[in-house]
């Protein structure tokens, strides 16, 4: 039966994708079932091994970690099996690809050969088209025929097309091209100049020509279809091969996994019967036959420390408790520490969450002065409202909390104390207020106290006790670590210190700018309409109403060049970073100031892979932007500003007017009288950067800030 054109090409790529989704499985397959048996002998070795780790027995150990010969190994099996499979399917897979891409090439190529009889009618048409002087496109037709000859002459990898590789099928293509080439196409030649009436040679030689081409046709799906069933019979080997082949592999994995596996857990189970006569059969020298002697082994030592065993782990399980609480309590405190708000109710919760882990009934925090003299009760919880009272302000000597304050903790048993006996630690001699304080607590019921220092970087900040009303013997493991916890209190105190004096710092400094600015821009502004208004009074006292009338629109003019600064003081001062970036704070500069003046500004904003700067240092760079545009709109009368920023490894900010300039010598000669040039001054000073200022009367002026790389900080 004879197939279409396009059925042999449509047949191709989906006979080939069919075979590669079952070479496809089979791999995964194998793999799955590779991975799976190395995964079981992985997991046995390791439980394995753990178990005579666990048991303490270093020979068992060494003899389960030794290596069997190379040839014998189960990773040698592995690997061979693995790369015998692989080769025999990729070989199957290869081959089924090179049928497929045959099969795809020669239908493409029985599509062409069956478009020769269509385009040979077809020129048949723009002959007669020709003959009859009409328009046609006899030429195109000709050369689209001779294209389609060719590629299937040459053949097109890219589509793919090509002939099959068979001698009739080459024979035949040949009498064809032949035929057109030698004897149809000149007949096209020659009756194209040929009257209307005359015969056509082209026309007597087209059947034979079609006849030729469907020979071809014919020949080519007949290879088509051969092939085809070579492409089946090969699937279908492939999928016998893969049923067999997982057969052989299953039952291999089996052999070399599964039983010793069996064995093992087998043996795990006796052994956990506590059933210590328990042994393996060793009859392989792989990895699971060292296995078994080492199981052996391990079974044999366990036999003999099974008795004293438990009491090992529980010693052990004792001490690594004690570890976890400890590590716990550090980091559970050490991140309530960083935790940001007030001193009293850090201190508060700090001694709360003491007097919980170590079961104590009261407490106290107390700070030193800045003297050191005397140490304040900051947080007291347990004790009675009476001691509370007495001691919130006490010097560091009367009592155990001032001989721990130099970090060294102190421990006392406060009724062998008052009898003269009972501290551990540095305690000097006991006083007579220290003996009164030492009865107070007994008389509130507490047995025992336990001081610890408040240390931040070896300088004594004050002191925290735990109370406890009955004896209480502390290890050197709690010891230790509430030391450790009284230098993190320390430390987050200082921190909390160290922010507040930050805070006030910077508050000092912006109100230093602030007044800058207002002397700046509003007291002068304030000393113009001042005389403005002394100039108003004298002429209302003359009469002169047409000099006052020339003095109040002055006047009206300050107040709103008055109203104008105060405002613009307050928008700059106000100006932050919402986004963290600060180019939209350019931009939003920038466009203040064009909405403020009449002066066309232009700016150059560019980022050329230069790292970002911290918020406080973009802070700064806004400010002398901020300042350097006030003055070119108060004083430069420019027409023309341009404003650029670069950032690369140094931070560049550029700006510069044409505006009427000014006299560096007169600037120099001002100092700081020039509030605008030593606001900028200041904030260039704050970033570690370079200002320069460069100017002349008439020929504008240049502000330039430049941040070297050595000054620029981690955002």
């Amino acid at each position: 039966m004879t197939r279409s054109p396009d059925s042999g090409a449509r047949s191709g790529p989906h006979l080939a994708a069919a075979g590669a989704a079952i070479s496809g499985a089979q791999s995964a397959a194998t793999s799955a079932a590779t991975s799976a048996a190395q995964s079981a002998a992985q997991s046995a070795a390791q439980s394995a091994a753990q178990s005579a780790a666990t048991s303490g027995s270093t020979s068992a150990a060494t003899s389960a970690g030794s290596l069997a010969p190379f040839r014998r190994r189960l990773s040698t099996r592995i690997v061979v099996l693995s790369t015998v499979v692989l080769a025999i399917v990729l070989t199957m897979i290869g081959g089924t690809l090179w049928l497929s891409w045959q099969l795809e090439g020669a239908g493409a190529a029985i599509n062409d050969a069956g478009s020769l009889r269509m385009r040979a009618n077809a020129v048949a048409i723009e002959l007669w088209e020709s003959r009859q002087g009409r328009p046609s496109r006899l030429d195109a037709q000709i050369g689209q025929l001779n294209e389609t000859l060719r590629q299937l002459h040459e053949g097109n990898a890219a589509r793919p097309l090509f002939l099959p590789d068979d001698v009739l099928i080459r024979r035949q293509f040949d009498r064809v091209a032949t035929s057109w080439h030698e004897r149809l196409e000149p007949a096209v030649q020659r009756d194209r100049v040929l009257g209307l009436g005359a015969p056509s040679a082209y026309l007597a030689l087209l059947p034979g020509f079609v006849d030729d081409a469907n020979r071809l046709v014919v020949l080519i799906e007949r290879e088509n279809a051969r092939k085809t069933a070579w492409l089946r019979t090969s699937q279908i080997a492939l999928a016998a091969l893969s049923c067999v082949g997982t057969v052989a592999i299953v039952y291999l994995l089996y052999l070399w996994f599964v039983v010793p596996v069996q064995r093992l857990q087998d043996g795990l189970a006796r052994i956990e019967a506590q059933e210590f006569d328990t042994r393996l059969p060793v009859d392989t020298r792989d990895e699971f036959g060292h296995l078994a002697q080492g199981f052996n082994q391990m079974v044999a030592e366990l036999q003999a420390l099974y008795q004293d065993l438990a009491a090992r782990v529980d010693v052990k399980t004792a001490q690594l408790a004690a570890q976890n609480r400890e590590l716990r309590i550090l980091y559970e405190m050490a991140a309530f520490l960083n935790t940001p708000g007030p001193m009293e109710p850090l201190c508060r919760d700090f001694l709360t969450r003491l007097m919980r882990e170590f079961e104590a009934d009261g407490g106290t925090v107390r700070i030193a002065s800045g003297d050191e003299d005397n140490l304040h009760l900051l947080v007291a919880e347990g004790l009675p409202e009476d001691i509370v009272r007495a001691e919130q302000c006490m010097p560091a000597q009367d009592c155990a909390c001032g001989a721990a304050s130099a970090e060294e903790p102190v421990v006392v048993d406060l009724r062998n104390l008052v009898a003269g006996a009972g501290a551990k630690g540095r305690m000097p001699a006991m006083s007579d207020a220290e003996r009164e304080h030492a009865q107070h607590c007994l008389r509130a019921g507490f047995a025992s106290v336990a001081v610890f220092g408040i240390v931040s970087q070896s300088e004594p900040l004050g002191t925290f006790s735990l109370h406890f009303r009955r004896e209480r013997e502390m290890p050197p493991s709690e010891v230790q670590l509430l030391q450790t916890l009284g230098r993190h209190l320390g430390v987050a105190l200082k921190n909390r210190r160290l922010a507040a004096l930050a805070r006030q710092l910077a508050v000092s400094e912006e109100r230093n700018l602030v007044a800058q600015g207002l002397h700046d821009s509003i007291a002068q502004g304030l000393s113009f309409l001042k005389m403005q208004v002394h100039l108003l009074d004298g002429a209302v006292a003359d009469g002169n109403l047409d000099e006052a009338r020339e003095i109040v629109p002055l006047l009206a003019g300050g107040v709103k060049e008055s109203y104008d600064d105060v405002r613009e003081l307050l928008l700059n001062f106000r100006s932050k970073l919402e986004s963290g970036a600060l180019r939209p704070a350019v931009d939003d500069t920038v466009a203040r100031f064009r909405r403020q003046s009449d002066a066309e500004l232009t700016l150059d904003y560019r980022d050329e892979g230069g790292p970002s700067l911290p918020a406080d240092q973009q802070l700064q760079v806004l400010f002398v932007l901020q300042e350097a545009l006030s003055n070119i709109r108060k004083h430069a009368e420019a027409q023309h500003v341009h404003v650029s920023v670069v950032n690369r490894r140094d931070f560049r900010l550029t700006i510069e007017d044409d505006g009427v300039g000014y006299d560096p010598a007169d600037i120099a000669a001002r100092g700081e009288a020039h509030v605008g040039f030593h606001i900028m001054r200041e904030r260039a000073k704050r970033l570690a950067g370079t200002l320069t200022l460069d100017s002349a009367p008439g020929r504008g002026s240049r502000v330039e800030l430049v941040l070297p790389a050595a000054s620029r900080k981690a955002a």
